[in-house]
């Protein structure tokens, strides 16, 4: 593939390949294959003009033989493209828009009078039947009023008037149409499986890891507690409470055992369940999400509800405004001046574009949002709570040491820890998993079922004899393990300074496993910056030992912390706080944060955290970056800046355009396209990034080269 250079400076690159324009296709194709690059930063395809942009780091010749190696006919590059990209919808409105535009135009300037008479009546006439319509329900909108200004005029014969409302309202609900489904499309594709790994049930009933894209209707697969159903079947054997929360927007698990039917997208809160397949990867699950978020309360905020409930209200005192005008002053063009603005429209428009813009905008930094609802409680929000394992250090911990017990040999107690560990994917069981492999240890699996109890640890059975591995509760308290004769002192010898992990066998401590678990070094500035954004309280939550948690809360900064705490006492804390009139935010990363990020005015799902935890949350952070945190604080902030400047500008606009009306200074064309002209710029503004995207772009870059740099 020949290439041409069209630009270039330091770290960015525009180049064009030999086509002088992509289809939607291509373009997708072009884009996904430049992002799997190494060292590839951003990309930017125009698909018009053939080219594309890309920034990245490294050697610039590596980037070259890249590009050089891309072909449009290659199957493995065409399947890197997700099924949804949200390209072709683009297209669609962009398409929209720009006909309607050059449609408008060219018919003023090329259409003979009598046709543009006929086309301006038959675009009123859906306008008129809408308004119409609400009158029929006895209710006085927005649609009433935009019937009576485009009436009056077409009245008083002043068609171009007509003509120019009917345009800029067409052209502010095609936006809004856009900005609507696009920010529900983005939202969508976030939430929709990706690739991963799941459990096929093999011969002899052993359990395999695969590849979701490798399951076919009719396999088998297990499901365990505390991940998410990779896909639709009916489960053949087990019991389990499922978390439908993703689809159903119902929070409240349901009960699922053998004949039931279970979906994609779903997640275990306990229990574990075998399911036969019957779609393959991802066969309706996107489109289920579209409908729920469509359907869902989620994305309207009260700031949503407030301006589209006071642009009602408005109607009647505009449409009385305009009549007591006339009788005072039996002027027919000051009373049509004031009719043709009003507040409803720009009311309307700006602030659902301006909540799902930001949503947007927070897809942008790996930020998912569930709902506009969740930016307006953030904003508010004067309380957060970290949990400690995996958000506030780091998100891959480390095995440190592994000390045996009795005769029992390390290596084996670790390839034992692993194999358990494995099926219950959070930060801690990663570290075992990692190490195991590390050293080479490969474990068949020595058990058929686990079980797994939340926040405590997991039971199985091994060569008829019971092994258990978690927290030093469960297996001392809960289980009744004991530690082998003449080692209690090697036992109280065991450093404070990590986190540990016991495993037993047949009732006696066969290990203990010792984790490195550092804070994260960015910890400190983010919570200092949180503090700055407006956080009043930042509490820290584990169930880890008191020593250390203490010691990792005075280096983080926060202004208290819990240590032992079990999920419930989690959850009990920020029920107590929100009865003392608190806002709070919760983060986690694991099935145990459950309840807490449930309880939660707002709950955050970090990064590589559980699947369930995930699936709960209202904001997931995709990117494994803390400061991520902070500019989703600063976006709610700046959102509801931007509302509040949209009611200013709104109000005094608007009311300024009336005065001038009333006082003959602006004809009623004038008046007209002065507010639609406004209506529709404060529509664009409202799309908008809220932040600068050099100054966004700058902090991240830093804060992350400053993380790697401590690290």
């Amino acid at each position: 593939m020949k290439i041409i250079i069209k630009n270039e400076i330091r770290g960015r690159i525009r180049f064009c390949l030999q086509k002088k324009r992509y289809t939607a296709e291509e373009a997708d194709t072009l884009q996904f294959y430049l992002q799997s690059l190494p060292g590839v930063t951003a990309v930017k395809v125009y698909e018009r003009t053939g080219s594309a942009a890309v920034c990245y780091t490294g050697a610039r010749e590596d980037l070259v033989r890249g590009i050089l190696a891309f072909s449009f006919d290659k199957p493995e590059y065409r399947a890197l493209v997700p099924e949804h990209t949200g390209r072709a919808l683009a297209n669609q409105y962009r398409e929209k828009i720009i006909t309607e535009v050059v449609s408008h135009f060219a018919c003023r300037l090329f259409l003979p009078k009598p046709f543009r008479f006929c086309r301006m009546m038959i675009r009123a006439a859906g306008f008129m039947r809408a308004g119409a319509g609400c009158l029929r329900r006895g209710k006085l909108e927005v649609p009433v009023l935009d019937a009576a200004a485009i009436a009056v005029s077409i009245l008083r014969k002043d068609y171009k008037t007509a003509s120019s409302v009917m345009f800029l309202l067409k052209i502010g609900d095609t936006l809004e149409e856009w900005t609507h489904k696009k920010s529900v499309e983005d939202l969508a594709r976030s939430m929709s499986l990706a690739d991963r790994k799941c459990w096929l049930v093999g011969d002899g009933e052993r359990e395999i890891l695969v590849n979701v894209n490798d399951v076919h209707p009719g396999d088998v697969i297990a499901v365990h507690t505390g991940t998410v159903i990779p896909l639709d079947g009916k489960v053949i054997s087990g019991e389990a409470t499922v978390n439908q929360a993703s689809l159903t927007g119902e929070g409240i698990p349901v009960r699922k055992d053998a004949g039931a039917y279970v979906y994609a997208g779903t997640a275990i809160e306990e229990g574990e369940l075998r399911i036969q397949v019957e779609h393959a990867k991802g066969a309706t699950r996107y489109e289920k999400i579209i409908r729920m978020i469509e359907e869902s309360q989620k994305l309207r905020t009260g700031v949503e509800s407030r301006a589209e409930s006071l642009a009602d209200r408005l109607v009647p005192w505009s449409l009385g405004g305009t009549m007591l005008t006339w009788l005072l002053t039996q002027n027919a063009q000051k009373a049509l001046s004031i009719l043709m603005v009003d507040f409803s429209c720009a009311l309307k428009l700006s602030m659902p574009v301006t909540v799902l813009s930001a949503m947007r905008e927070c897809q942008e930094h790996q930020l998912t949002v569930k709902g506009g609802k969740y930016l307006e409680l953030l904003a508010e929000a004067d309380t957060i709570v970290f949990d400690k394992t995996g958000t506030l250090t780091r998100a891959c911990p480390t095995v440190a040491d592994v000390i045996p017990f009795g005769e029992n040999n390390r290596d084996e107690m670790l390839r034992i820890a692993a194999c358990l560990e494995e099926h219950f994917p959070h930060s801690i069981a990663n570290a075992v998993v990692a190490e195991a492999e590390r050293r080479g240890l490969g474990h068949e699996e020595m058990h058929r079922e686990v079980q797994y109890v939340v926040a405590h640890g997991i039971a199985s059975l091994i060569d008829g004899k019971k092994a258990v591995i978690g927290s030093g509760h469960f297996v001392f308290e809960d289980e009744q393990c004991r530690i082998p004769e003449g080692e209690e002192e090697k036992f109280r010898g065991i450093s404070s300074e990590y986190s540990q992990l016991y495993l037993a066998i047949g009732g006696v401590l066969a290990a203990v496993i010792c984790i490195s678990d550092p804070m994260r070094p960015e910890v400190p500035d983010v919570i200092k910056k949180l503090r700055e954004a407006g956080f009043s309280n930042i509490v820290m939550m584990t169930g880890d030992s008191r020593h250390t948690a203490a010691a990792i809360a005075a280096k983080a900064g926060v202004d208290d912390f819990r240590a032992e705490v079990l999920p419930e006492d989690k959850a009990a804390y920020i029920e107590e706080q929100k009865a003392k009139g608190h806002r709070v935010i919760m983060i986690g990363d694991g099935v145990n944060d459950s309840p807490a990020l449930s309880a939660a005015d707002v709950g955050i799902a970090i990064s590589e955290g559980a699947q369930l935890a995930r699936e709960i949350a209202d904001i997931t952070v995709s990117e494994d970056n803390l400061y991520r945190l902070v500019l989703l604080k600063e976006i709610s902030n700046a959102l509801f800046r931007r509302v509040s400047f949209n009611y200013r500008f709104v109000i005094g606009y608007n009311m300024g355009l009336i005065l001038l009306g009333l006082f003959g200074i602006l004809p009623p064309g004038v008046s007209a396209l002065l507010h639609n002209t406004s209506t529709l710029g404060i529509g664009l503004h409202s799309m908008t990034n809220l932040l600068p995207e050099e100054r966004t772009c700058e902090r991240i870059s830093e804060k992350r080269s400053q993380s790697l740099a401590s690290a």
